[in-house]
């Protein structure tokens, strides 16, 4: 008879699979699928993928949160602030809502910007997402200004023609 820790360890490990299995398990049918179809033959269909850790939204291996063992997105709060959520997939296997880790980037766009590379591609962590996630980060960065209804001030004109007669 097999002792009963042992078993209750066996059921508890988890097995690792690698990432191209899983893409090729998930790429067609996944609850996080939002499938748009085009009207003509030639406009053709797009997947789009709301997954936690996916930086574009699209349903391809290269962005996918849960095909990848390393993935980066940036988020938005809900006190408008932008958040820098990575995939650490190193001791957390068993818990997955541990497998996340999040930065929470408050500074001003260019120390920001620093921030995001620093924490990815500096340390040599998906150097393919760079342009990605910074294009990501700019966007919640506009939507926050927006929310908090800080603008941009309208210049003066100047020049020819503002004088009046």
């Amino acid at each position: 008879a097999t002792p009963l820790y042992l078993i209750r360890k066996l059921f508890l490990t988890m097995v690792h699979v690698p990432d191209q299995l899983v893409w090729e398990l998930i790429k067609k049918q996944s609850c996080f699928l939002k499938k748009k179809n085009g009207n003509t033959k030639r406009s053709g269909s797009i997947s789009f993928s709301v997954e936690k850790g996916n930086l574009k939204s699209l349903n391809l291996l290269k962005y996918n949160g849960l095909a990848n063992s390393k993935t980066i997105d940036v988020v938005c709060t809900s006190e408008n602030r932008a958040q820098l959520v990575t995939k650490s997939a190193s001791k957390a296997d068993k818990s997955p809502s541990k497998t996340f880790a999040t930065n929470n980037i408050n500074k001003d766009f260019r120390r920001a910007e620093n921030v995001i590379l620093k924490q990815t591609t500096d340390v040599y962590y998906r150097r393919d997402l760079k342009a990605a996630a910074l294009g990501k980060y700019t966007k919640v960065y506009q939507a926050n200004r927006r929310a908090k209804g800080i603008s941009k001030p309208v210049p003066c004109k100047k020049g020819r023609g503002t004088l009046s007669d």
